[in-house]
């Protein structure tokens, strides 16, 4: 048996409210609606992955995601004009990826990053 895909589902009372964080400051295309649940996916292939952390790095708080991106400029770019507040960064991290944390709608902890 192999594991194909690990999916997170976070809680939200109306889905919905995501939509623009995740769409619009992520680049996330809206793949399924069923009101109740909205899920949100990109082009890319990726590696199955499941981390478990006592802390997030660097004394930080454990984020509730993590988002790998291609271009962390643009992301910070897209948050700024957002006025989204960085809750952390952007650092240089000492095992080699370049991140910010930010708060999505809803409130969960969103660690963006890209490897340097």
């Amino acid at each position: 048996m192999n594991v194909k895909r690990i999916i997170a589902n976070l809680h939200a009372a109306q889905p919905a409210e995501v939509d623009e964080f995740y769409r619009l400051i992520l680049g996330l295309e809206l793949v399924m609606d069923h009101g109740w649940i909205r899920t949100y996916a990109g082009s890319e292939r990726m590696a199955v992955q499941v981390s478990f952390a006592s802390e997030g790095g660097s004394g930080t708080p454990v984020p509730d995601l993590s988002i790998e991106v291609d271009d962390l400029d643009e992301a910070l770019r897209r948050v700024t004009k957002q006025r989204i507040p960085i809750e952390y960064g952007p650092s240089h991290e000492p095992w080699g990826v370049r991140r910010f944390y930010v708060r999505d709608p809803l409130g969960n902890l969103i660690n963006i990053l890209q490897h340097v």
